[in-house]
Order: C-alpha cells, then sequence, then structure tokens
C-alpha cells in the first residue's frame, strides 16, 4: 500500500477501536475517557454545548479522516485534493457529532426532571472543573434513575480533575450547578 493509504487505514482503524473501547467502557460504566485537551477554545460550553478539542472530538476527526480517505481513494488520484477530502470528512464528522450531541441535551434538558433533584447527590467529574468558578466543567450524575450530564462550577480553592468525586451543593443557574470535592 503507498503510504497516504497506509495513514488512511491507521487513522481510520486506530480510532475505530478506540471510539468502539469508549462507547463500550461508558456502557458497562467504567467512566467516559473523554477529557478536554486544554481551555475552552471555541466557547461552546457557555452555552451548553461542549469543548472542540476533546478526546472524543479528536476521535471522531479521525475516524472520519481515515474512513473518507479510503472512501475516496479509488476515484480520487491527486493526493492534495485526497488529503482535503478526508480532512473535510473528518471535520464533518466532528461538527455532526457535536449537533447530535447537542440535540441529545436539548432533549434531556426539556425532561421533567430539574437539575433541583441533584443537589446534595454524589457525582462524577467528567470534565475539569476549574478552581473558584473560574470555568465550567461538567458531572454525570444519576437523578431519579436518568444518567445526566450537567455543567458544574466550584467555589473550592483547587481544580477538581475528571474522574474525580463531588457532592451537588446548590443550582447556579437553569443548567448548571455548585460542586464541592469535600464529599
Amino acid at each position: 500500500l503507498p503510504a497516504l493509504m497506509q495513514i488512511f487505514w491507521v487513522c481510520a482503524l486506530a480510532s475505530s477501536l478506540f471510539m468502539v473501547g469508549q462507547l463500550i467502557s461508558s456502557m458497562l460504566g467504567l467512566g467516559d475517557m473523554d477529557t478536554d485537551l486544554g481551555d475552552s477554545v471555541d466557547g461552546m460550553d457557555d452555552s451548553g454545548g461542549m469543548d472542540l478539542f476533546t478526546v472524543k472530538n479528536v476521535t471522531n476527526f479521525f475516524v472520519g479522516f481515515g474512513w473518507g480517505g479510503i472512501s475516496f481513494a479509488s476515484v480520487v488520484e491527486i493526493q492534495w485534493l485526497l488529503v482535503t477530502l478526508a480532512v473535510g470528512c473528518g471535520i464533518l464528522f466532528v461538527l455532526l457529532f457535536i449537533l447530535l450531541f447537542r440535540q441529545l441535551m436539548k432533549i434531556q434538558s426539556n425532561s421533567a426532571v430539574g437539575i433541583e433533584a441533584s443537589i446534595g447527590q454524589i457525582a462524577d467529574v467528567y470534565l475539569r472543573i476549574p478552581a473558584a468558578r473560574s470555568g465550567r466543567g461538567k458531572i454525570q450524575i444519576c437523578i431519579q434513575g436518568a444518567a445526566r450530564e450537567i455543567n458544574a462550577v466550584t467555589d473550592d480553592f483547587d481544580e477538581i480533575q475528571t474522574g474525580g468525586t463531588v457532592r451537588v451543593l446548590e443550582k447556579f443557574n437553569e443548567d448548571t450547578v455548585v460542586v464541592t470535592q469535600k464529599v
């Protein structure tokens, strides 16, 4: 295989296997392997969306890039055009997953269960929570038998890392709660 096709195959297979691993671990309750890869770049988390640079989105990009490159390789012979199309497929995959995620969050936020029911409950940190209300993170919590993902801030002076355990103290606004690591 030419070097470019090898790159496409490695990206497609490795990222697809990683995606399946994430799905299985989520379904088994072993935690979500997603993490924030830096500060919020696009500001989407302020509107209830998600950060652009997360492990899931990078994985989604490489799934689209790899499989897109493989798919177009038989009809596009110009390498720079093939790579451009593959990058476009990767970006399209990320955007589609973000849109899907936002729609799911709208359905979830329109449910009858308000975040007030989470007060006093224990939750797992899904995306790191910056210290002293300097930014938002996310928690995963079970409210009335339904798993929910909720934005979270903390008054703690230390950042709360992904995978940590927190207690919900109060409602901050319509889609965000205040948490503490002191369980």
